[in-house]
């Protein structure tokens, strides 16, 4: 289990960290295969404009979920870093409790079930309940992430501000990812 102290660095440090951690909430999940990262230092970021009510688990301590709704039917899964720093969590390879996922992403190739943060959220059940949980017990599970596997970086995804900050990383060559990197990424 990753302690709350794993996450006292910087988001871009705790993203490529990510790579290959096992995330269960529940029982349920897999490993993380795409994460982005993001600060207060950053105009994409939730927590540029400085706290809200929406952000203000982002300004809290290291080691919680921030979950957030996004276009009004989406939850996003992040892991607060740093006041005012988290990375989301973009992408999994579904592995603990399919069958579970299955029924709550409807019939699909496994490849599918967690490719994006709101299909992640949904196969694993997460919403505004757990806002502000602590990672290190239950519902949650997180798992160092096992070394040997190549990390890949470019840049994130839907998003119209900070689109050029290359911290989008990911498991390199995994079929889970939400979307491909383009061509332009560096292997780390």
């Amino acid at each position: 289990m990753l302690s709350k102290s794993f996450f006292d660095r910087p988001a871009p440090e705790v993203s490529r960290d990510l790579i290959g951690a096992t995330l269960l909430h529940e029982g349920v999940g897999g490993a993380i295969v795409e994460v982005e990262a993001y600060d207060e230092a950053d105009p994409a970021s939730h927590s540029f404009a400085g706290p809200t009510p929406r952000n203000r688990v982002m300004f809290g301590p290291p080691g919680h979920a921030y979950v957030y709704k996004i276009y009004g039917i989406h939850y996003c899964l992040n892991f607060v870093c740093r006041p005012g720093s988290a990375v989301l969590i973009r992408a999994l390879e579904p592995v603990f409790g399919l069958e579970t996922m299955r029924e709550r992403r409807g019939a699909m190739p496994d490849k599918n079930l967690c490719s994006g943060p709101g299909k992640l959220a949904q196969a694993l059940a997460i919403d505004l309940t757990q806002n502000g949980l602590a990672l290190d017990a239950p519902p949650f599970e997180i798992g160092a992430a096992e070394m040997g596997h190549d990390i890949a970086t470019g840049t994130r995804i839907g998003i119209t501000k900070g689109v050029e900050t290359p911290w989008r990383f990911v498991k390199a060559g995994s079929p889970f990812l939400s979307k491909p990197l383009p061509k332009a990424t560096r292997e780390l």
